[in-house]
């Protein structure tokens, strides 16, 4: 009589030796280049994306201003595709904080098609919060601080302009500059308090991003790119 416990052994032999069979010239013929953590991309987007005109989830789509090369090997042409979605919206508020604006990365087409899952975050933009999201303005205290530098610039100015009637007819200038010096301080005091005030009730920038931006991104973690 066979023996059963040699039967199973020569089964589980022969599917051994199949899939090692089938394994061997996967691996022999596999050929890829890593493109490591911290690798920066210019991205142009094919359309808009905005904290007021978009929502959660909704897709974009962008491509490669710059090549990925690695020795002779072009890894990701210039114009190769990224995929990617909206990932989270911040409205913006009274008191003038602005919408901030979370984007995910999904994949990067190759030139053979494939998709390569990509975990990469954007490096260069306006302003980029501590978590990611992008932003124009944070609230009423950059707000204020903004009236002020405005009205600092406004009382500047019109002192300038006092001293300029100089160049035109000297000695005028002591009797021009400080009666621009006061009107400038009067009238950036009141720009300052007007402004201030409007802030409150005022809401914060909207995040936009139009077709044809581009933007930096920086790679979180290497991809490993089928080069053929």
């Amino acid at each position: 009589m066979f023996d059963k416990k040699k039967l199973i052994s020569l089964g589980i032999l022969f599917i051994f030796s199949m899939t090692t069979a089938m394994a061997g010239p996967f691996k022999a013929n596999a050929n890829t280049k890593r493109i490591p953590a911290g690798t920066r991309f210019k991205l142009e987007f094919l359309q808009p994306v905005s904290t007021y005109a978009g929502g959660v989830g909704d897709s974009f789509t962008a491509i490669l201003c710059n090549e990925q090369a690695a020795d002779s090997n072009v890894i990701l042409p210039m114009g190769s595709v990224v995929r990617g979605s909206i990932g989270e919206i911040k409205t913006a508020k009274r008191f003038s904080r602005g919408a901030k604006l979370y984007l995910d990365f999904d994949h990067v087409v190759t030139p053979a098609g494939r998709q390569i899952p990509l975990d990469m975050a954007v490096c260069k933009f306006d302003n980029i919060y501590y978590d990611g999201g992008l932003y124009k303005n944070l609230g009423y205290g950059e707000a204020v601080k903004n009236n002020g530098a405005r009205a600092v610039e406004i009382t500047k100015n019109a002192t300038e302009y006092g001293l300029s009637v100089k160049d035109t007819q000297p000695g005028l200038q002591y009797l021009t500059t400080p009666f621009c010096a006061v009107g400038g301080f009067i009238g950036g005091v009141g720009y300052f308090v007007g402004d201030s005030i409007a802030d409150m009730f005022r809401k914060g920038q909207d995040v936009k991003i139009k077709a044809g931006d581009v933007i930096e991104v920086q790679l979180l973690n290497p991809i490993d790119v089928p080069v053929y």
